[in-house]
């Protein structure tokens, strides 16, 4: 693996410790996620680079899991997510850098969702290294009686 990429900023791809998803996916379930490509996807149902996950659709009662590219779009990602939650109220947990400072943590995260700090540096993907920055997990929870991504006149759950 070449970690002179990795922990440069010549990467904003950082792939999801296998052990900490699963712990994760144990008490979320998942089913999307909406930031992959056909070698590291978490879930059956995902989206790659060329199908763009910020122009689909993550509703229609999806457990998302996104650990979205660690670049300048990343605010992007966030509030579709924050978006997603709030218009179809479906569950949506990410895997974020701790960038408390950020204009996308105070716009969308900040008393709006759960945060959970993670204690040390996670390794990304087979690397040996740790990260050179913290890591959170921010969850936007499903929200009883919403939607949840369906149409209107369509039966609810």
């Amino acid at each position: 693996m070449n970690t002179d990429v990795m922990f440069s900023s010549k990467t904003d791809a950082w792939a999801t410790p296998k052990a900490f998803f699963r712990e994760l996916d144990e008490e979320f379930h998942f089913n999307l996620d909406p930031c992959a490509d056909e070698f590291n996807h978490k879930c059956d149902r995902y989206f790659t680079v060329k199908e763009n996950g910020l122009s689909q659709d993550w509703g229609g009662g999806s457990s998302v899991f996104c650990n979205p590219p660690y670049g300048r779009e990343i605010g992007k990602w966030v509030e579709k997510a924050y978006r997603t939650n709030q218009e179809h109220g479906n569950l949506v947990v990410m895997l974020l850098p701790a960038r408390t400072d950020t204009k996308w943590f105070h716009e969308f995260i900040y008393q709006k969702a759960e945060v959970r700090f993670v204690r040390g540096r996670l390794k990304f993907g087979d690397s040996k290294n740790s990260a050179p920055f913290p890591s959170m997990v921010v969850i936007y929870k499903k929200k009883e009686g919403a939607d949840n991504g369906k149409s209107k006149g369509e039966e609810k759950e």
